[in-house]
């Protein structure tokens, strides 16, 4: 008994210096952090500025000027390019037949009229300019130049291009403008137009990026990952062969170059309008590869941005949304009447009360009634506050009642306004609580929270693709119902019918662009409008597929092929359906009952089965009757299962631990392991039940040893404690929970291999005893019971003390209960 109790104080010393250890450690780590912290930011003008380094843990906002501007920029980029290019190989003013009359005067038959020198010399160098920002921003992207000295000079050339085109054109509406009307401005001009708009677009978000480096928000380089940087290189080739493939149709088939980048963006995009085809066998024969290529291209863009935008949704919107649920179930949540009653702002009850309703049912209900009425729904609470009633009294002789005025209209909306304040808004919310007693119903109400968000995703994904597709069609509309009124004459009725067709590229070839400015518009709009829209169509086009899906599955399951349990579950999701059919049941049984009168059993005559009157399997057992009155007025413990302080009958996991030996665990771990790693293939991702998580966590905590172990454990690998509707939830990681759950596993595979070294270690060694290593038996220290101050110390621990001072007054090393081991080493403390 001495030995044992000896044995137990030097573990408790050793699990407080491994306590003590952490401790220091985590405070060394949190400095560490701190300088980390200082030393990476440079603040300059007072604070105004701060710089971060290349790349830094620090927190990272303003998440669309890190991460969407890049692809936005890199997209603007390459289509400023082209469209200079268009600009520069083409007058800028046409002639047209007939002084403009139609329908000889078409756009289409323009003769081009020479521009003036000073005109092509500044439209080369707004190229020049453009191509220098557009390459500085790809070097910056591949890591060749850093961000602070490309993104400036990015800004600065497209600006810079942007200016001069802009200044181009002026002076050319100045000085030397087109006569009308048998003179305009050719696709040229509009393609300079839209050119100098994009640039300085692309400038301005460049800026708005730099801001947000300069104020500290990320670090010194573009937010990005794999597939983002993957997107940008294919869009940038994606215009280089709709470029490329524009010269060599201008060369092949007549074009000229505008004609030939709508034909070829008419074509790469499969609208095929038909007012452009290639009538040489050359073009036709180029056109296999283009197409082919180009539509490859596409493809690659189009799968890129999908997965951008889902991205997008995951990380910004869907978790967002996902963690406001949790939150908001979390606020709701209920174990005990303690707890209710703090959530709905009760006093507590008085011991009078309590001492009552310890003897009967009834003090409990009384002790809610007087503040309002509980109604139990499934796991819902929902509680009905009394209202105060007015005093029977108005303050007059006799207590006379004095008549009450109707309010006025603006006392009506002060009333109104009342109603929709924070504080009554949190009264209506606490009326409604969730009643999670068990660790199972945590377990459930969080995958409650992911089928909902799930579903939520899905709605959200829908109406997002319903809102761009229609911002792009009606904008669009709007603007070719403007650009081609001259020579079709569209009304805005036709403008989004041609939209539409172009949108789904159906291309019947009844309308197609035909004037100079709308030809390059439709260019522009249609390279954004087209790849966007298509990815929403995929999103929403999920949404309505799984919908279908499941209106098939339940109408299977209600005639065809029944599935067995459906209508169980039918009546455990309508609970209120329920109650009125177990209502309609118990009145029909009381009827039955009635009509057959009062019955009195022969003792001579025997009962069926072979039993007779009087044994104890007759009696009534507990939970015999229906227990389905889930929408009674008082609180039933009966019903919730819980008393004052919380003593619910609680599904624990941890007691499950004990059901096999420390052996057992590890070959069932070793199994666990090889069947998770074959649930990562799954696809989708698995879902584990409930019964498998307790499996899981009993494998996962039972490798850990004392408190102290297990918060060691969390700071250098995973989580062992969890709740299930906490932060820390494994529902809520950003990986699968098949990677989650083998990740704790190994993790605790490696430390019942270390404890299994070490105990051996220890063990086998002459100069430490296994007992003061607090091995005895092969039990380690947390499983013995520790003496408490109040607990009759055994002899033994009198003579240990006295050697303890001893020790201490010579100056020997000893076990301290604030100080840690000086004898061993660090690791080995550590690990015990």
């Amino acid at each position: 008994m001495d030995s044992d109790w000896t044995t137990r104080r030097t573990a408790s010393h050793l699990s407080r210096g491994n306590a003590t250890e952490s401790k220091s450690r985590t405070l060394t780590d949190s400095r560490s952090i701190t300088l980390e912290r200082t030393d990476t930011v440079r603040t300059v003008a007072g604070g105004l500025i701060k710089l971060r380094g290349r790349d830094d843990n620090l927190p990272q906002r303003w998440w669309f000027a890190s991460t969407a501007i890049p692809l936005v920029a890199a997209t603007i980029g390459p289509l400023s390019n082209v469209l200079s290019i268009a600009a520069l190989v083409t007058p800028w003013r046409v002639t047209l037949p007939n002084n403009g009359q139609l329908p000889e005067g078409t756009d289409a038959a323009g003769i081009g009229i020479a521009d003036p020198h000073w005109e092509i010399i500044l439209n080369a160098l707004s190229l020049a300019c453009g191509f220098t920002g557009n390459l500085f921003l790809l070097l910056n992207f591949t890591g060749r130049v850093r961000y602070i000295i490309a993104l400036p000079l990015s800004i600065l050339f497209w600006i810079l291009s942007s200016v001069i085109l802009i200044g181009t054109t002026i002076a050319m509406n100045v000085y030397i403008p087109p006569v009308g009307p048998g003179q305009i401005y050719s696709q040229g001009f509009w393609h300079a137009v839209l050119a100098a708009v994009l640039y300085f677009a692309g400038g301005i978000i460049l800026m708005i990026n730099m801001i947000g480096y300069f104020r500290g928000h990320y670090p010194q380089q573009f937010n990005l990952d794999d597939n983002q940087r993957t997107l940008i290189l294919q869009t940038m080739m994606f215009f280089f062969w709709l470029a490329g493939g524009s010269g060599v149709f201008c060369a092949i088939e007549g074009f000229t170059y505008p004609d030939a980048l709508y034909y070829a963006d008419v074509s790469i995009l499969t609208i095929g309008f038909g007012d452009y085809a290639p009538a040489t066998d050359t073009g036709r024969g180029f056109l296999f590869v283009f197409e082919l290529i180009g539509i490859i291209f596409l493809g690659l863009v189009i799968s890129s941005v999908s997965r951008f935008a889902a991205n997008i949704g995951v990380d910004k919107i869907i978790k967002k949304h996902q963690k406001n649920a949790q939150e908001s179930t979390v606020g709701r949540t209920v174990t005990n009447e303690k707890e209710l009653r703090e959530r709905l702002g009760l006093p507590p009850r008085s011991v009078s009360t309590a001492t009552m309703s310890r003897q009967s049912e009834l003090g409990r209900r009384e002790s809610l009634a007087q503040y309002g009425s509980i109604k139990i729904v499934g796991r819902t609470v929902t509680f009905h506050e009394k209202r105060q009633k007015p005093p029977a009294g108005g303050g007059g002789r006799g207590g006379a009642a004095r008549t009450i005025r109707p309010l006025s209209r603006d006392a009506k909306l002060r009333a109104h306004e009342t109603a929709n304040t924070p504080l009554e808004k949190r009264r209506q919310r606490r009326q409604k609580l969730l009643l999670l007693q068990e660790e199972k119903d945590r377990f459930d109400a969080m995958r409650q929270i992911q089928e909902e968000t799930k579903r939520w995703k899905q709605y959200w994904a829908s109406g997002m693709a319903l809102l761009a597709f229609g911002i792009l069609w009606c904008f669009g509309a709007l603007v070719f119902m403007v650009t081609e009124a001259r020579i079709l004459h569209l009304s805005y009725f036709d403008s989004l019918y041609f939209c539409f067709v172009a949108l789904l590229t159906i291309g019947y070839g009844d309308f197609s662009p035909k004037s100079n400015i709308g030809k390059p518009f439709f260019i522009v709009w249609s390279l954004i409008a087209v790849p966007i829209v298509t990815v929403l169509i995929q999103q929403m086009s999920k949404t309505v597929v799984s919908a279908v899906n499941r209106g098939t599955f339940k109408v299977a399951d209600w005639t065809i092929m029944p599935r067995k349990g459906v209508l169980k579950q039918f009546l455990d999701n309508h609970p209120n359906l329920r109650d009125y059919l177990v209502r309609l049941a118990e009145q029909r049984e009381a009827r039955k009952r009635l009509a057959r009168g009062f019955q009195v059993q022969d003792p001579d005559e025997p009962i069926p089965g072979g039993r007779q009157p009087g044994d104890p399997d007759l009696e009534a057992e507990p939970g015999t009757f229906s227990t389905m009155d889930t929408t009674t007025t008082g609180f039933s413990a009966t019903v919730l299962g819980i008393d004052e302080k919380g003593g619910a009958s609680r599904v624990g996991l941890e007691r499950l631990a004990a059901e096999d030996t420390e052996h057992d665990l590890a070959r069932k771990l070793a199994m666990s392991i090889k069947t998770v790693a074959h649930d990562l293939r799954a696809d989708p991702p698995k879902r584990y039940s409930y019964e498998e998580w307790a499996h899981f966590t009993k494998l996962i905590r039972f490798s850990r040893r004392t408190r102290e172990e297990v918060e060691l454990i969390e700071e250098e690998e995973g989580l062992v404690e969890w709740d299930w509707i906490g932060e820390n939830s494994p529902m809520l990681a950003d990986i699968t929970e098949a990677e989650w759950v083998l990740n704790r596993l190994c993790e605790s595979l490696n430390r019942y291999m270390k404890w299994q070294a070490y105990k051996h270690q220890y063990t086998a060694s002459s100069d430490i005893n296994p007992r003061d290593a607090g091995i005895v038996d092969g039990v380690p220290p947390d499983e013995r019971p520790v003496f408490s101050d109040d607990e009759a110390e055994p002899s033994g621990a009198r003579t240990w003390k006295k050697e303890l001072d001893a020790k201490k007054a010579r100056g020997d090393d000893y076990y301290d209960d604030e100080d840690t081991i000086e004898s061993l080493d660090l690791e080995k403390q550590r690990t015990l």
